[in-house]
């Protein structure tokens, strides 16, 4: 199987693995634990390309697949009224920063029942 290359000539797998090494460092992601992902965003105006950084602060709903290169969270918040939820790939480029605010007490592993459920967290430490 040949390695595909990429724009700088660098092979994929290359790329992984130095995302890999670099997020090294993250916290461990528990479900109730509320974080603010820092997103990359860009966008094509009349101008040309414009890059900025997109802040989504929401509760953990679910952590899957680990510390594997596909590993992702899946965080929710209510925007005026409205659930919205958004799956982030832990090791993607376009993902700048992923920081803890707090931890709430949970007796489950994926809390979908929020999507639901008029109840509260309980929080345990800041």
């Amino acid at each position: 199987m040949a390695a595909e290359k990429t724009k700088k000539g660098k092979t994929v797998e290359h790329v992984k693995e130095v995302r890999l090494t670099e997020k090294e460092a993250l916290p461990d992601f528990k479900p109730g634990m509320t974080v603010r992902v820092h997103q990359q965003i860009t966008e094509q105006g009349p101008k040309g390309e414009k890059k900025r950084i997109q802040i989504f602060e929401g509760i953990i709903l679910a952590h899957k697949h680990g510390k594997q290169q596909g590993a992702t969270i899946t965080v929710r918040k209510i925007s005026d009224g409205v659930g919205v939820e958004k799956i982030f790939p832990v090791y993607s480029p376009t993902v700048v920063k992923i920081e803890p605010v707090k931890q709430a007490r949970v007796r489950q592993a994926k809390l979908y029942h929020l999507r639901t459920s008029k109840k509260r967290l309980r929080e345990v430490r800041v």
